[in-house]
């Protein structure tokens, strides 16, 4: 684990307050064995690294043979595992977890289907749009997004909309 962030008191907003390095290396054990747990089920091989980043625990699973976690890798199926490894680590620690599950490299394709998503809005907008709303997507994904938008320079972003309707919209700045 290489996140060294500091714990600060919940703020008065109700947000979360950072995790530790303890806490986020507790949080990526716990969702490594069960991962490994779901792998050995499956029948699949997969070895599992653990890292921080951001705040977060992140695993990423991957294999000699790509083939043998093809089928996981698909991004409906990465998310909703995702979602019930957050789950087995909230039973275990009793605390909300914002881990990021990647498997056989999904996170960086969908990463770079974000940016050439990005590249097309800043295309529109070049073109003479005055903003480029881009799809619904997750909080985990649009802030991929705001981190790509303000790198590229010249333009910004914000998030819009409620729940599921949830997305980000592009101007120049």
């Amino acid at each position: 684990m290489t996140d060294t962030s500091p714990a600060v008191p919940e703020a008065e907003s109700g947000t979360e307050a950072p995790l530790t390095t303890d806490q986020l290396e507790r949080e990526g054990d716990i969702a490594a064995d069960y991962i490994e747990e779901f792998l050995d089920i499956c029948d699949l091989d997969g070895d599992i690294d653990i890292d921080a980043r951001n705040g977060r625990a992140y695993l990423a699973v991957k294999a000699s043979d790509a083939d043998n976690l093809r089928v996981l890798s698909k991004p409906e199926t990465v998310n909703a595992l995702q979602e019930l490894t957050r789950l087995a680590v909230q039973n275990k620690t009793g605390s909300f977890s914002r881990l990021i599950l990647d498997i056989g490299g999904s996170r960086e394709a969908r990463e770079a289907e974000l940016a050439a998503l990005v590249a097309r809005a800043i295309e529109r907008i070049e073109g003479g749009a005055t903003e480029a709303d881009l799809p619904a997507m997750s909080s985990y994904e649009r802030k991929l997004v705001h981190d790509i938008v303000a790198a590229s320079g010249g333009y910004r972003s914000e998030s819009s909309g409620e729940g599921r309707d949830r997305h980000t919209v592009i101007t120049a700045a």
